[in-house]
């Protein structure tokens, strides 16, 4: 500007010494500047534009750029496998190729139309228009189709076509099919988790997916590759379950369910101290490696263990009589009156399944699974002890299974209870619960009293999944005692058929349940039959639970619809976990018992000797072994019979005036002369075959518990021995 000021002024000043300038006209001088500015002005916006584009839209025209020479790729992470307690892979992630074309580089859309529909099975008309719309609209990238075949795959690769891009994804696969389905679950779209575990520890297993940049010239053509996130894979987990055990329970339990013509079933095999869920079986079930299809049982896909509760039935006395030993003076050789096998109450009329049986005591009322017995039992319980119990024992309330939608069931408040609310739960109506609610149930009678939380996680990664401690809930002396008495249950009771393991003892309890109908506000004549058991008596090492949903008929309940399902997983199950038998081959004495046509009710009782049992970890043997083996040459010195365990007579136990039951239509029997009545042998000191073969001569009824010789036994040598009444005789070696 200086340079310029001077060129003017020499044009306007006439005195200047130097060279004589001739003096342009004054327009010239008025072009020359409006010029002049002009070229300011023009570099000055050139500039600006230039500040605009490069620094305050950078970001606009950066991310217009990329997004015409870039194409982001998701790479989705291989999702974490799924294996059994053993390592064997339940649910694997598999490398398969997916299909995308370059609209823009295709020459004959027709041509490339046909190609890509026939080899992938593609409808072409849809396919045509979607690279029409792709090239209309200069997309550089569309895909075809995701997680092909292998054998597509191979088919388009050996046609070596430029415009067609091959991706590297994961997909789920199981390689047992059916196998754990409803534990397992499945992945169906964008790899997420549609059931199961796979839905409930989906961010576990999904890991993080990666991202890859790619490149492309003015043609569309890739030139170079970023990857800006790596991928990250899903966490391995490691389940509780057992293939092996799963595979014998889901086989068992088609075949119990088919045989029954029923409509459904679970089984459930845990461990008792741990909680861990060794097989958890549903009937029907689904290939998770099938996506759902339209006429598909829709029941099929349901987890029946843990999201559909049922009334529980008889099963649920095993609840009734756990409260009673707690809460009352109720023992196991309580007499109690059961009438005639009808009980009037407000509104309703209960009847037996199939006959009355008078006066029975406790243990008897377990074992014949007597519903009138049961109410009795209730009724001294009461109301808040029952649902006290009830909700102790862990119903109404979910388990914490890491599966979706699980049920906590239905256990009603105090509050909404009716009139004859506690007989109904007593004897297992009006309370519905989950078959692993069930489950949980026995694990608390098998371990001494401990209600323990079920497991399906063993491990994350390396890591092993934390359990939650367990919490006492029965005293020990009481899952003792009910332990005995669910092994009568298997040994004289309505489990004597297919209750009973070769080589094994074992205890567990059968339940009917009538079928409500909603519509009709009616109990039908279908039943869900149950059975839990446990085995080895002394020391359990499994637990399974067994429901048949939708039976009909007599063969339909729980002593002959679920509990040979029981028998057979139970027998499978020990065997494979190698737990020592403990009833020795050359002392399984005493033979099952045929059928009879009045043997197909849970309530019929027959006095049978059954296998003998091993209860010397019972705190109450031992005490009774230790007081018998002592030296007794002062009669003084002969202990008492255990209080616990003396008779309580009929005054003692009656229940309230509303529930008296009918009284039986004969006459009690009149009392034998005293010096008629038999009087208890000593059998102390015999082997196992004398004390067979002296109590059949006498037609005593006996209870064999372990091996070896006579060490001990109830009652006492020469106490009054009553009519029926059973001898508890402890062998050791």
């Amino acid at each position: 500007m200086e340079l310029w000021g001077r060129v003017v002024s020499l044009f306007r000043n006439p005195s200047h010494n130097g060279p004589r300038i001739v003096r342009r006209s004054s327009p010239a001088v008025n072009r020359l500047t409006v010029l002049s500015v002009a070229l300011l002005l023009w570099a000055a916006a050139i500039f600006g534009k230039l500040i605009s584009l490069q620094v305050l839209q950078h970001a606009k025209y950066l991310a217009i750029a990329r997004s015409q020479q870039e194409h982001t790729i998701d790479i989705p992470a291989p999702r974490g496998t799924i294996l059994d307690r053993n390592g064997q892979p339940l649910a694997i992630s598999v490398p398969v190729a997916s299909v995308s074309v370059n609209p823009l580089q295709i020459e004959n859309l027709h041509l490339a139309t046909e190609v890509l529909g026939n080899t992938l099975n593609l409808d072409q008309r849809v396919l045509f228009e979607r690279l029409t719309w792709a090239r209309q609209n200069h997309k550089g990238f569309l895909w075809i189709k995701r997680k092909i075949d292998p054998f597509a795959t191979d088919r388009l690769k050996a046609m070596h076509l430029d415009w067609v891009t091959f991706h590297t994804e994961s997909q789920r696969h199981y390689p047992d099919g059916q196998l754990a389905s409803h534990v397992l679950g499945a992945v169906y779209k964008d790899e997420e988790g549609a059931a199961g575990v796979e839905r409930t520890l989906d961010p576990v297993l999904k890991g993080r997916n990666g991202e890859e940049r790619l490149v492309m010239d003015v043609k569309r053509r890739g030139i170079d590759s970023h990857m800006d996130a790596a991928v990250q894979a899903g966490v391995t987990l490691t389940l509780t379950i057992d293939q092996r055990m799963q595979y014998v329970a889901e086989r068992e339990l088609k075949a119990g369910v088919e045989a029954k013509h029923a409509r459904s079933g679970t089984a459930i095999v845990m461990n008792p101290y741990t909680g861990e869920i060794l097989a958890l079986a549903n009937y029907p079930t689904y290939d998770p490696n099938t996506p759902p299809k339209k006429g598909d049982d829709p029941i099929s896909r349901f987890d029946l263990g843990a999201s559909v509760p049922f009334e529980p039935g008889s099963v649920f006395k095993v609840v009734t009589l756990s409260a009673a030993l707690e809460t009352t003076n109720l023992r196991p050789e309580t007499l109690i009156p059961t009438g005639n096998g009808i009980l009037v109450l407000p509104g309703r009329v209960v009847h037996e399944s199939h006959h009355g049986y008078g006066t029975i005591t406790m243990q008897e009322v377990l074992e014949k699974s007597s519903n009138i017995g049961a109410i009795m039992i209730g009724s001294h319980v009461g109301r808040e002890n029952m649902y006290e119990y009830a909700h102790r024992l862990g119903f109404g309330q979910k388990t914490g299974l890491p599966v979706p939608a699980e049920s906590t069931g239905k256990l009603r408040p105090l509050k909404a209870w009716g009139t004859t609310s506690l007989a109904s739960v007593s004897m297992g109506q009006e309370v519905s619960v989950t078959s692993v609610q069930l489950a949980r149930l026995g694990a608390v009678i098998a371990n001494g009293g401990m209600l323990v939380k079920p497991r399906l996680i063993l491990k994350r990664g390396d890591k092993v999944e934390p359990a939650d401690p367990p919490v006492r809930v029965l005293k020990p002396e009481t899952a003792i005692t009910m332990r005995s008495m669910m092994e009568g249950v298997v040994l004289r009771g309505t489990a004597r058929l297919h209750g009973r393991l070769d080589g094994y003892t074992s205890a567990g309890k059968t339940g009917t349940a009538q079928i409500f109908d909603s519509v009709t506000h009616h109990y039908t004549h279908n039943y869900n039959a149950s059975f839990l058991g446990f085995a080895p008596v002394t020391n359990p090492a499994l637990i399974v639970l067994v429901t048949v949903h939708d039976t009909s008929g007599e063969s339909g309940q729980g002593a002959d619809a679920a509990a040979p399902v029981f028998q057979k997983i139970m027998t499978e199950a020990l065997r494979m976990l190698d737990v020592p038998k403990d009833i020795p081959e050359d002392l399984e004495i005493a033979k099952k018992p045929e059928k009879k046509p009045a043997e197909m009710h849970d309530d019929v009782s027959i006095a049978d000797l059954g296998e003998p049992s091993i209860m010397e970890d019972d705190p109450t043997v031992r005490q009774l072994l230790a007081d018998q083996m002592k030296p007794h040459d002062d009669p003084d010195e002969i202990p008492a019979a255990n209080p616990a365990r003396t008779p309580v007579t009929v005054a003692q136990v009656a229940p309230p005036p509303s529930l008296i039951p009918a009284a039986p239509a004969s006459a009690p029997p009149t009392p034998a002369p005293a010096a008629a009545r038999a009087i208890v042998p000593d059998f102390r000191g015999k082997s196992m075959r004398s004390v067979v073969e002296e109590s059949a001569a006498r037609g005593i009824n006996v209870m064999i518990e372990g091996s070896g010789v006579a060490r001990a036994q109830l009652p006492l040598p020469g106490s009054p021995l009553r009519q029926g009444e059973q001898i508890r005789i402890v062998f050791t070696r």
